[in-house]
């Protein structure tokens, strides 16, 4: 596993898919018409853990010697992954949430086996407070999407839709601190990859503005999964290095996000959170460029209500 972002590679991806692949799920793509227009859904929501972290939790944690605990800070799906691998493998975990963390996704944790800590008002602040406790012999703090090993994990998706569907020439992810955009471009093959945010959780489309790395505000309704303030350097690497033809960013309004999670039930009957329909919501809208898109939909740790 390369350590430095810019050695990280599509063969960085390959050997998370052959590392992963006792644990991780296969998810499968759904081939639909909408509107009189073809796209296709890659159903990741249906990933062990209920998201696509599970993927980047299992390569961090596979990628060299075992720790004996895991320690991570998490708005909700990340903390779920980490709990679900942690069992998968053998070991402990301990989870830290902010307040602010919707109760479905605490429960989950606490379910999958980890040790719940709900500690500040922010994400931030739970990050503090869990790579403090982590500061211990054989404790390991696990970022959610700032570690090259997380990155590659999550590219693994990608991978998997570029091999079962060559033609598809648009994979579309939802960002928050940027490690599936990172490693979807990763495994992309040059297609084109569109980041869509909420309009008031931007962290990545703010940096790409910028140059760099940069503070970003959190409110949106899909923020318990997308709320990073800032994108890591990790993945702002991977995506910066990109040429600009690559990598789109596009944002969406909470109001479109909600409407295209009720299409998607209303339509398909799959039931994902609010951040898992940012890519629909992101079609529905037009503002998905080139042909024959995938959409992934990638988590569905709520508790789901139509409104």
């Amino acid at each position: 596993m390369t350590t430095e972002t810019s050695l990280l590679t599509a063969a960085d991806v390959r050997a998370a898919a052959a590392r992963i692949r006792p644990y991780a799920r296969r998810t499968p793509l759904f081939d639909l018409e909408i509107d009189g227009r073809r796209v296709l859904l890659k159903l990741e929501y249906l990933q062990r853990g209920g998201s696509f972290k599970l993927r980047g939790a299992l390569n961090a944690m596979l990628s060299g010697p075992l720790d004996r605990h895991i320690v991570a800070a998490s708005g909700g799906n990340h903390g779920l992954a980490v709990a679900t691998a942690a069992s998968l493998l053998g070991v402990s975990a301990t989870v830290y949430v902010p307040a602010t963390a919707p109760e479905g996704k605490a429960r989950r944790i606490e379910a999958g086996g980890a040790r719940l800590v709900r500690h500040g008002a922010t994400f931030a602040e739970a990050a503090a407070a869990a790579a403090a406790d982590a500061a211990r012999p054989g404790h390991r703090y696990l970022h959610p999407y700032d570690d090259p090993a997380v990155v590659a994990g999550q590219g693994t998706v990608a991978a998997e839709i570029v091999a079962d569907a060559p033609d598809a020439g648009t994979l579309v992810v939802a960002a928050g601190g940027g490690g599936l955009a990172a490693g979807t471009a990763l495994a992309a093959d040059g297609r084109r990859v569109v980041a869509v945010e909420p309009e008031n959780c931007r962290c990545l489309h703010d940096a790409l503005a910028a140059g760099e790395p940069v503070d970003s505000p959190v409110d949106s309704v899909a923020a318990s999964a997308t709320g990073a303030s800032r994108v890591g350097d990790v993945p702002f690497g991977v995506l910066s290095a990109r040429p600009r033809e690559e990598v789109t960013s596009v944002l969406v309004g909470d109001d479109e996000i909600l409407r295209a999670r009720d299409r998607l039930w209303e339509e398909c009957r799959i039931a994902v959170e609010p951040a898992a329909a940012l890519p629909f919501a992101a079609w529905l809208a037009g503002r998905v460029p080139g042909d024959l898109p995938c959409l992934v939909l990638c988590g569905a740790n709520t508790d789901w209500v139509a409104r």
